[in-house]
């Protein structure tokens, strides 16, 4: 129901009206105490200042908040209930995918050799490691927007070798990659976790929406391959595996 207030000068009242203009109550009669309407902007507020006809002020809460505007350059101003603890776990996160990309790259350049020669398989890792810096990218624009700083750590050197006795390459590749999508799956919930215990809703969001979806997707592909691959075993089939690869990544573009 919509309310409208009214002050009448003869009787300097203030009168209060329903939507079909007809008058609800009269109060607020000057001199008279016991007859005064207070009003308060937030539950159990102490205010008990006489209602004047101005219809909105300033919450209380909002003078609070003016206090804990940092006025220090180095302070962020955006920052708000971003604890010091997340902003770490974020900052984790961030190396983990920046390993990983390194990782996936370096598997890149193996399979492309020329003495190697499995496009597929090429394009696949190049493909990963360019989605895993992207991660990492969201993660650090995510840790701007809420105030953090980002500090990057030291990546480790990958391998450069992949060929193994008795997988051969591209089984012992594609396995390592499996690992390395549970691990950053791994990472991924511990990073939830840490919003969840900090009461941190809108970074537990984050994560469920844009990296744990599609990190139980990642590991499920990245499981077949290895079992496809397992069954081809190291010879022949593998190269017709890698032809999949291309016809799939072909039809996915």
């Amino acid at each position: 129901m919509l309310l409208k207030t009214a002050v009448t000068a003869s009787s300097s009242s203030l009168s209060l009206f329903n939507s079909q203009n007809a008058r609800l109550l009269t109060f607020l009669h000057r001199g008279s105490k016991s007859n005064q309407f207070s009003v308060s902007a937030t539950k159990g507020s102490s205010n008990d200042r006489v209602l004047t006809g101005v219809l909105f002020e300033p919450f209380e809460e909002v003078k609070k908040e003016l206090d804990l505007v940092p006025i220090v350059p180095q302070d962020s101003i955006a920052r708000h209930k971003f604890q010091v603890e997340s902003e770490a776990a974020v900052n984790e996160q961030i190396n983990v995918e920046y390993n990983v990309s390194y990782v996936y790259h370096a598997m890149y350049a193996y399979f492309d050799r020329d003495n190697v020669a499995l496009r597929g398989l090429a394009k696949f890792f190049k493909d990963s490691s360019e989605e895993e810096r992207e991660h990492a990218e969201k993660l650090m624009e995510y840790q701007n927007k809420r105030g953090g700083k980002v500090k990057l750590q030291s990546i480790v050197m990958p391998l450069s070798e992949f060929d193994h006795a008795d997988k051969g390459d591209a089984l012992y590749a594609m396995e390592l990659a499996l690992s390395l999508e549970k691990l950053t799956n791994e990472k991924l919930l511990n990073l939830h976790s840490v919003a969840s215990k900090n009461g941190d809703v809108q970074l537990a969001d984050f994560v469920e929406s844009q990296f744990l979806g599609e990190q139980v997707e990642a590991i499920k592909k990245i499981s077949e391959y290895v079992a496809q691959l397992r069954r081809v075993g190291k010879g022949h089939g593998v190269w017709h595996f890698d032809q999949m690869l291309l016809k799939e990544e072909a039809a996915a573009a």
